[in-house]
């Protein structure tokens, strides 16, 4: 079992109707027919929603993904049209509302790898095979891998994990055509913001990344881009495979609820607790440092 540990109740906004509560944002749809997605500050572990908020993270994962789609515009279009606050918004949706696209969705996680960690490195340890993709044998923890690889998962319900798939599978779902331009979409996006990252001292060991198609049968960049909530990134100076790698995310919030200082024990079916004012402190500065390094201005 998992999920909200308190599902908040949305906003009700005049002109917008309310159509889903993600693990992050909500989404609404304007009297033009445009989503508005607002991004709370919310926070996801484990598959749990927690219910402690990190301040100003709806606004960092927001700010950076429209700074990381100004730097893709010449590869993939993007779903954004306006960051302007419908009317009757309330204030504090301000630097964390977009107006995009409705797009139709495809539902496949686009995942890219360029380093060997988490699923990809489980998956890796037993078969020596990442969604079916052949390794090298000698890989560890941390590994950069001999070129980026493209590792489709299926979305999940929040509350479930999204499942790895084959390339193969993801063909057959969907169609040959679409996974291809998916896998050339995903990898070359990824490599883009892997060589800025790396010029900025941050390894970009893996990302994920949603699509759709426009009214023309366009594929278009949607939902968020290359932030600390949709890929790990790593700070290159102290990079050393072999082991778990500090990173600019939520490791410190992971780190705390599997310790004993939290009390919780992830088999059970309990929900976690409140995270303690220096785990949520900690978390919100790593955002802002991640946005800082990557975009080279100050978080406002």
């Amino acid at each position: 079992m998992s999920g909200f540990v308190e599902k908040p109740e949305p906003l009700q906004v005049p002109g917008l109707v309310h159509l889903h509560t993600g693990k992050v944002r909500e989404l609404y749809q304007n009297e033009a027919g445009d989503l508005v997605m607002v991004a709370s500050d919310r926070l996801s572990a484990y598959d749990w929603v927690l219910p402690t908020e990190i301040p100003d993270k709806g606004r960092v994962l927001t700010q950076l993904s429209l700074w990381w789609f100004d730097q893709l515009a010449d590869l993939i279009p993007n779903h954004v049209l306006s960051t302007e606050l419908p009317a009757g918004a309330p204030a504090d949706w301000e630097g964390r509302t977009l107006v995009c696209e409705s797009l139709k969705m495809i539902p496949v996680e686009c995942v890219a790898r360029g380093y060997l960690t988490g699923s990809g490195l489980a998956e890796y340890q037993e078969t020596r095979t990442v969604c079916g993709l052949a390794l090298p044998e000698g890989l560890t923890d941390g590994s950069e891998l001999p070129a980026p690889i493209f590792t489709p998962a299926t979305k999940a319900a929040v509350g479930d994990h999204d499942e790895n798939v084959s390339y193969e599978e993801v063909a057959r779902q969907i169609g040959a055509e679409t996974a291809a331009q998916l896998r050339q979409a995903t990898l070359a996006v990824y490599t883009r913001g892997r060589d800025i990252a790396r010029d900025r001292g941050i390894i970009l060991a893996d990302t994920k990344f949603e699509f759709g198609f426009d009214e023309d049968g366009g594929l278009v960049l949607a939902d968020e881009v290359l932030t600390p909530d949709s890929s790990r990134f790593w700070p290159a100076a102290v990079w050393e495979p072999g082991r778990a790698q500090p990173s600019y995310d939520k490791q410190y919030v992971r780190d705390w609820l599997t310790s004993p200082a939290s009390g919780w024990d992830r088999r059970s079916e309990q929900p976690p607790p409140p995270l303690p004012e220096e785990i949520v402190a900690a978390t919100r500065a790593k955002y802002i440092e991640a946005y800082e390094l990557l975009t080279g201005t100050s978080w406002q």
